[in-house]
């Protein structure tokens, strides 16, 4: 590319970071950095809340007498369609709207439901809490990047939405010490309530932390349909083949974190706090560099001006397949756990750079509802349908009396690595060709 183009293609980015946001708009001094700690404490516990009955899962069925099945109905069914039904809209309304007051509302509305759910004395009662809980976790995250957007200078946003990303491993690590230990001792309702109480809270400092978030000047013809601007998002060939890449990495995330604690347990004879200490640390630790990394690295090339913004994931993807596929194999514990590293990377290391590529592709005022959609695609198809397929390629495998049978099935690990590499790939050039036009 030359210097020339390069100078366009930045001013491009630029242009369609700013969204006619005035200068003066964006948080600056405490306020910045005090924004940037309340959106780590919101994923944090966004994530908290939702993996809270995974944790206390034993107790809860002890306590109200439920069975396997409706306990994956309660961790499951409610975020998945909450996440089909509601996300969009959601989305719309922060885009449109004041994202700190839906951002407020949403956490304000799972935070209330979490505690709720400490009351519960029925299966219905406590499903009904948690797809409240989904309700508001649905509308979460593209809020959050909406605010950034309004609120961020664009040469910060990639690091900013890193550190946004960064509260999920804290969360992961904070929710299952910290849920665990106060079940065991106090109980699981107070575990609930005492989540709930610290989110609510948080949203209220949200509210005075964020400021007031200036309104977008837009087109007077702008006001079409959310369900048509998604269908014209998705209509675009840079889009497009972000999304597929979304896609596939839910098929590649969602078996990877159901799996493989067992397969390691199975396969090299660990026991579970064993793989909780070894894994669980290394997941939180690659989450976090992942994350950060991601962002700053992110924010480098947006200023390069090459628009060429999808390139190191897809790579650190690509790697990540090759290196999960000899994880499978290996005959030491050790050794597949030092080789599932670039694969715990991987997934913290793309959020940054798929929502920030999403987001330059929609353009000013879209960027909640760019976000919706690729958590969409990441969250609903590939968790509804990779760990189902591990386990029936697992079954067969041992049913067959073939060694490994977890093993093969995880297979399909780096196999979505794989294919997400290489839609990122292809969405990286079709990015920078869009953003130079």
């Amino acid at each position: 590319m030359t210097e020339t183009s390069a100078r366009s293609t930045a001013t491009a980015i630029t242009r369609s970071h700013h969204a006619d946001i005035p200068s003066d708009a964006y948080a600056e001094g405490w306020r910045l950095s005090a924004i940037c700690i309340v959106l780590v404490l919101i994923n944090a516990f966004s994530q908290i809340d939702r993996i809270l009955p995974f944790i206390l899962a034993e107790s809860i069925k002890a306590d109200l007498d439920l069975s396997d099945t409706q306990m994956g109905l309660l961790t499951g069914l409610a975020f998945a369609v909450c996440y089909a039904l509601l996300s969009l809209p959601l989305a719309r309304a922060a885009d449109r709207g004041s994202p700190r007051f839906v951002l407020v509302s949403c956490i304000l509305l799972w935070s209330t439901m979490t505690a709720l759910g400490g009351f519960a004395a029925s299966f219905l009662f406590l499903a009904l809490t948690r797809f409240g809980v989904a309700f508001g976790e649905a509308g979460a995250v593209p809020a959050g990047h909406a605010l950034i957007a309004r609120r961020i200078r664009p040469e910060r946003r990639g690091f900013v939405i890193g550190l946004f990303a960064m509260g999920i491993p804290l969360g992961t690590m904070a929710g299952f010490a910290a849920g665990g230990a106060i079940a065991d001792t106090l109980g699981w309702r107070t575990a609930l309530i005492g989540a709930g109480a610290i989110g609510i809270v948080i949203g209220l400092v949200t509210t005075l932390v964020a400021g007031p978030t200036p309104p977008l000047r837009r087109p007077a013809d702008d006001n079409e349909p959310f369900l048509r601007t998604a269908l014209n998002l998705l209509a675009t060939a840079p889009f497009r083949w972000l999304f597929a890449g979304a896609i596939f990495i839910g098929f590649a995330s969602a078996p990877f974190y159901a799996f493989i604690a067992p397969f390691l347990i199975r396969s090299h004879g660990y026991s579970a706090s064993e793989v909780g200490l070894s894994f669980g640390l290394l997941q939180g630790l690659m989450g976090i560099v992942g994350a950060l990394g991601g962002g700053r690295w992110f924010d480098r090339v947006v200023r390069s001006g090459t628009g060429k913004v999808l390139g190191p994931p897809a790579i650190l993807l690509l790697l990540a397949s090759l290196t999960t596929t000899a994880a499978l194999f290996m005959p030491a514990g050790w050794m597949s756990i030092a080789l599932l590293v670039p694969c715990m990377l991987s997934f913290s290391f793309m959020m940054p750079w798929g929502f920030g590529a999403a987001h330059l592709v929609a353009g000013p005022g879209r960027q909640a509802q760019a976000s919706s959609l690729v958590m969409i695609g990441i969250g609903l198809v590939g968790p509804a349908l990779g760990p189902v397929l591990v386990g029936i390629i697992s079954d067969a495998a041992n049913a067959a009396s073939i060694s490994n049978g977890l093993g093969l099935g995880l297979l399909i690990v780096p196999t979505g690595s794989a294919l997400a590499g290489l839609a990122f790939l292809v969405a990286n050039q079709r990015v920078a060709d869009f953003l130079r036009k």
